[in-house]
């Protein structure tokens, strides 16, 4: 008897899209001189839309800094603005530029934020601590 769940399963993200269908090893032999001239005519095809070439936009982890701030204890206020010691790039609210003059690069709930420049491609991390923030600055190539 044939059980489609153990030859062709349709894999999902934990937001349950879609991401693709898994054919087994079984299936694929025998289909396989079916699908590859279409699969290579669609991938053909997407390439010439310029679908597959476009570098998808980098998303910042905005999600992890809004988690920060709910969960924040430290005993002074949230803090918005960054510098760029190697360049002279400023901001007293990062999330208001309009352009970006810094990138969210990560935040944590241990209270580490790295920003990305956008001058000069440094990073900038910023270490929370109870009383007190250490920044460091450092060229994109020594991280």
């Amino acid at each position: 008897m044939f059980e489609k769940e153990q030859h062709v399963r349709d894999l999902y993200d934990r937001k349950g899209r879609l991401l693709g269908v898994f054919l087994s090893k079984e299936i694929w032999e025998r289909v396989e001189s079916q699908l590859a001239p279409l699969l290579e005519q669609t991938l053909g095809m997407l390439q010439a839309e310029g679908e597959t070439d476009k570098e998808k936009p980098f998303q910042e982890p905005i999600q992890d800094w809004e988690m920060l701030k709910k969960h924040w204890d430290f005993k002074y206020p949230i803090d918005t603005d960054v510098h760029c010691e190697l360049c002279g790039n400023a901001t007293v609210d990062w999330q208001a530029d309009e352009p970006r003059k810094f990138l969210l690069k990560a935040a944590n709930l241990g209270g580490l934020v790295r920003f990305q420049c956008c001058r000069c491609q440094a990073y900038i991390t910023k270490r929370h601590f109870k009383d007190s923030i250490s920044v460091e600055a450092k060229p994109r190539q020594d991280v």
